[in-house]
Order: C-alpha cells, then sequence, then structure tokens
C-alpha cells in the first residue's frame, strides 16, 4: 500500500487517452496514476475538450485517436459507445464506466474482498439499493464468474434485471443482509437521474445500510461502498466511520486493480495495429 515512486515500466514510451464524459474522482486519478507508474503518460480529455459533445461519430473520434494513442480509457453514458470505439479505434480500450457497466469497480471490489476475507467463492454478497444500475449489474456477471452469490435487497422497481443461479432477488433488505458475508451500497441517486432525487430518497429510505442492518449479517462481515457516500442516505454516518478503513482501501484497491488491467492488457498481443 501506499504511493509508489515512479519508473520505467511496461507502458514506456506509451500515450493513453483517458475519455471521459462522465464527471470522476476515485476512476480518474486511479487510471492518471496508475499509467504514470507503469511508465506511460496519460492524456485527460473530458466532454468539454473533445468534437463528440458537438456532435462527431464515435467512430470517427476512434479513428483519430487510434492513430495517436496506444490505449484508451472510457467512461460514458452508452455502452454502445465504448464498443463502437473499440471497434473502430483497433486499440486496447478499457470500460471505465457505462450507464450499464462498471467493470473495473467490480474487480477492484473483489480483489478487496480476498484480500480481507479470502476467496469470494460460496460467499453470499449483498447488494442493498438501486439493483437495476450498472454496479449491481457488474456483480451479477462476476457472481456467474467467481462462483459467489448475489443477492440483491430493492424496491420492486429496481430488482436486478435478471435473477438465477447466483443472483437472487427481495424486496425485503433484512432478508437479503441476514447471513451475508459482505454488505454493499451505491448511491440512489446515479448521475443523470437527479430530477428523480426526491422520489428516489422515500423509495430508497428503507434501504440504507445502518447497525440494525449490519446485525444481521454474519459476524465480522465486510461493508464495502464504491463512493462517494452520502451519510444518512445509503449508509449511516456511524457505519461509514465504523468501517472507513476497509471502504476506503476499497478506494485504494481501484489504482492497484488498474496497474494490473494495464498491465495485462499490454502483455497481450494484439491483432492488427496497436
Amino acid at each position: 500500500r501506499g504511493k509508489k515512486s515512479l519508473s520505467k515500466g511496461p507502458l514506456t514510451g506509451q500515450i493513453w487517452a483517458l475519455i471521459f464524459t462522465k464527471a470522476s474522482t476515485r476512476t480518474r486519478v486511479s487510471f492518471e496514476v496508475a499509467i504514470r507508474e507503469l511508465g506511460g503518460v496519460p492524456s485527460f480529455l473530458s466532454a468539454a475538450e473533445i468534437q463528440l459533445g458537438r456532435g462527431e461519430l464515435v467512430r470517427d473520434t476512434a479513428r483519430v485517436m487510434g492513430r495517436m494513442v496506444h490505449g484508451a480509457v472510457i467512461r460514458t453514458f452508452a455502452q454502445g459507445d465504448v464498443e463502437e470505439f473499440a471497434e473502430f479505434a483497433k486499440i486496447p480500450t478499457i470500460n471505465a464506466l457505462t450507464d450499464d457497466e462498471h467493470p473495473c469497480q467490480i474487480l477492484s471490489d473483489i480483489f478487496t474482498i480476498e484480500e480481507k476475507r479470502g476467496s469470494i467463492r460460496g460467499k453470499r454478497v449483498a447488494f442493498i439499493g438501486d439493483a437495476a444500475c450498472n454496479v449491481p449489474r457488474s456483480w451479477a456477471e462476476a457472481a456467474k464468474i467467481f462462483d459467489f452469490h448475489l443477492v440483491c435487497g430493492a424496491p420492486k422497481e429496481f430488482q436486478p434485471l435478471a435473477v438465477g443461479k447466483h443472483v437472487s432477488w427481495t424486496e425485503d433488505p433484512r432478508e437479503a443482509a441476514k447471513g451475508a458475508d459482505v454488505l454493499y451500497t451505491d448511491v440512489w441517486v446515479s448521475m443523470g437521474k437527479e430530477a428523480e432525487t426526491a422520489e428516489r430518497e422515500k423509495v430508497f429510505a428503507p434501504y440504507q445500510i445502518n447497525q440494525k442492518l449490519v446485525g444481521l449479517a454474519k459476524k465480522g462481515a465486510l461493508v464495502l461502498h464504491c463512493l462517494p457516500a452520502y451519510r444518512g442516505k445509503e449508509i449511516s454516518a456511524e457505519i461509514l466511520e465504523e468501517r472507513a478503513e476497509d471502504i476506503f482501501d476499497q478506494a485504494e484497491n481501484r489504482l492497484h486493480t488498474q496497474k494490473g488491467i494495464l498491465q495485462w492488457i499490454v502483455s497481450k498481443p494484439m491483432k492488427g495495429k496497436g
């Protein structure tokens, strides 16, 4: 843990574009630092700095970027934009978040769980809150791959898109928390949903992770939050402070996970140009 001195690494001589049309703190900093610590140079581009915001097609931006940088990290709204960029840029492209997925976050979360509690296989992970958004969707995919059980405690209008062998849903947050190895939550109001704030806060009020809910989980259960956290909303101030060490280790692990992702990518042969 802690800051690492900059040195030559697997990205030495490479420039990576960070194309973020959604605001970010942890994702941006973790990828910028990861690229630099691996010897590369990040080039950050916000929505206001690129022509996509003025109507240029994703494929045209991608064709240009593919000739100038060695890889791209994209945080945006539409999943299709990331896929189209990767297709036309023909360079390694990392999904740093879309409205549908947040895979880098979940890899970091699994790293945190295994670091603190051992293998996630067979464990019960309880997601409390909006189970229809990108984070629980990526959790559901991970449950199939890593063979654990994800139980979502959510209102029926925010239940997961699909349930099955590895994913279940209950409208009762207490039932979801019962016997859980991990309690996990996220904001009630995702970016782009601000107009629904009052309605969402009313619907999600019973879905706060607090002392009562933690008391239903297994003894020693982890409490995690992908941040930013709104105390007194999805998590009580008391629980957030009690579990701050784990939650902010989870945040730090974003950096270590991004470095692992980047190292893995550059170690794989790229077909065609790149």
